[in-house]
Parts: C-alpha cells; sequence; structure tokens
C-alpha cells in the first residue's frame, strides 16, 4: 500500500543543498522518500544516507528509490546517532545535511499509528513502534504537574492546567486508551467559548503528547550538532520546521554557528571562530503556489548554513 506523502519546501531545501553529482549527503528524516528521491536523481558517483525509525515509512521509500539502489543506504536508527551511525559506515565527512522535521503525511493518514484526533485509534504516536513509552502510557500513569508541563512546553497550551487535571480525574474511573477517549476527555477541561473558537481542541495536546513520546526536541538538538560536525568544507546543513520550538532550536544553533566569538571591540584582521556562514538574509517559507496545493506546508520555515 502507498500512501501519499508531498514533500514541502521540496526545490527550495535541493537548492540550498547544491547537490553535486558525486557528493555524499544525509537525509535524516526519510518518511515517505520525497527529498530523498530528488537528491538521489542528481547523483552518479554520490550516495545517500537515509535515517527513519519507522518500519512503515521505510517500505514506503524503498518502493520509491527503487531505481536508485546504487545510490543509497537507509539506516532504521533515530537521526540523534547520526555521527555514529556513519562513523561506523567508515564515512566521516559528508557534502549535505538535510532535515525535514515534519510528521509524514500517512502518520496522520493511518488511524492506527494514533497521531490523529480525526480518527479513533489507540493512543500510541511512537515514530519507532518498538519503543516503550506510548501516548497512552504518559495519559494514564504521567503526574498531574509532568502532564501540565508537557502541554505548556512543547505546545504552549494556555488551558494545560485544566486539561491535566481533567484527565487526572477521568483516568480514576477508567483508562483513557483510545485518541476519540482523549478528546472526550479535553473538550470536557474547556471552557466553551474556547470550543466554539476555530481549530480543533484537542491538537495542541496532541502535538505536545507526540514531542514527548518521541522526545523529539531533545533528539533534534543532539542531532543538529552532530550534523553540523561531519559537514565539510563547503558543505550545508538545512533544516524544514513545522512548529516554533524546532524552528527556534534551528535558529539558536545556526545563529551560533555564524557569529563571532570575539568582543566587537577587539580589533582582528581574519576570525576563524566563525565556522559556518548563512544562505538566506530571512527565514525561508513557502510560495503561495505551495500553500494552494497543501495545506501542510503552512507553519513550515526552511533554515540553511553553509561551512566555511
Amino acid at each position: 500500500m502507498m500512501v501519499k506523502h508531498i514533500s514541502v519546501l521540496l526545490e527550495e531545501s535541493l537548492d540550498y543543498l547544491d547537490i553535486k553529482e558525486d557528493g555524499i549527503y544525509v537525509d535524516c528524516t526519510l518518511g515517505g522518500g520525497g527529498h530523498s528521491l530528488e537528491i538521489v536523481k542528481q547523483l552518479t558517483t554520490g550516495h545517500l544516507y537515509a535515517f527513519d525509525q519507522d518500519d512503515f515509512a521505510i517500505q514506503q521509500a524503498k518502493q520509491k528509490l527503487s531505481n536508485y539502489e546504487d545510490n543509497y543506504t537507509i539506516i532504521n536508527e533515530n537521526f540523534e546517532f547520526i555521527k555514529e551511525e556513519l562513523n561506523a559506515r567508515n564515512v566521516t565527512q559528508v557534502d549535505g545535511i538535510l532535515y525535514d522535521l515534519g510528521v509524514s503525511s500517512f502518520h496522520f493518514d493511518i488511524p492506527e499509528r494514533g497521531f490523529s484526533y480525526k480518527f479513533d485509534a489507540d493512543l500510541d504516536m511512537r515514530m519507532d513502534v518498538s519503543s516503550a513509552l506510548t501516548a497512552k502510557t504518559i495519559v494514564n500513569e504521567w503526574s498531574f504537574h509532568d502532564i501540565k508541563n508537557i502541554l505548556n512546553q512543547y505546545a504552549d497550551e494556555k488551558h494545560a492546567k485544566y486539561i491535566a487535571r481533567q484527565i487526572e480525574h477521568d483516568r480514576k474511573n477508567a483508562p483513557i486508551n483510545t485518541t476519540f477517549e482523549l478528546v472526550a476527555v479535553i473538550k470536557r477541561a474547556l471552557p466553551e467559548k474556547v470550543l466554539r473558537t476555530k481549530g480543533h481542541p484537542a491538537k495542541k495536546t496532541f502535538q505536545a503528547l507526540r514531542i514527548a513520546v518521541n522526545n523529539e526536541l531533545h533528539v533534534f538538538e543532539r542531532s543538529l550538532q552532530q550534523a553540523c560536525d561531519l559537514v565539510r568544507k563547503d558543505g550545508r546543513v538545512v533544516v524544514i520546521s513545522f512548529q516554533s520550538l524546532e524552528d527556534k532550536i534551528a535558529k539558536k544553533i545556526f545563529r551560533d554557528k555564524t557569529t563571532s566569538n570575539i568582543p566587537k571591540s577587539v580589533p582582528i584582521i581574519n576570525d576563524d571562530t566563525i565556522e559556518f556562514e548563512s544562505l538566506h538574509r530571512k527565514v525561508i517559507t513557502p510560495s503561495d503556489e505551495e500553500l494552494a496545493n497543501n495545506n501542510r506546508a503552512h507553519s513550515a520555515k526552511l533554515r540553511a548554513i553553509k561551512k566555511l
């Protein structure tokens, strides 16, 4: 079964990667394989290493990449281990690394994965289905304070306290096992005027749970630091993010890498503390045409840097 997934900011990400036909590239987020396919199409003697911990995503991507088997290697692992996994394959420097941090469309569109509040399914939300922690575990076993904290920290949920308290109350009567059961709990927690506003009342809670289940922010920060070490001179690091916390991490790390550590008052001729240069003045966002064709592109932001 092939599930449709539309890659966001595809042309822009390829432009900023500046692909060389003999280069070594890394797609840290294989997903549906859209970006990976366009990268390998441009390679002759070059090679792409693509990371994903989701078996379904890997099978989808293998079908898409079937004509380019000599030019890619799929690594079934979390991109948190990018340096370790590449070094194990005798790869110590690469020409470009791409992160597309959006959750693949099929995660939302396949009900049994439990990512979406639109389908009734088991509360799961794991990218790696062999992982022990699920959204169901968090909702039913974590403390009121821990649940409130992740709603605040990972989703900026204004009603975190009320939702966490309602979860704590309702689970005493019966476990909260499914997505629709959780949606019902959230709706009971929120004031009527909030329920009447635009947007689904469970959106932020589901986002926070997904981030917590997969430890997304910590993993991304660790991986991006390693990525900056791995690219060779003139190598590129490109990040596409879809929510503010991810973009904040990329923005900070990229700013640190492109900014001098020497005080402005110190006269210097060459500042070799600056490792990278930014490839754009303003953050890159989707074109009007892309927004019209792909609703999931609306929150996307792209940042890119080049090693000096």
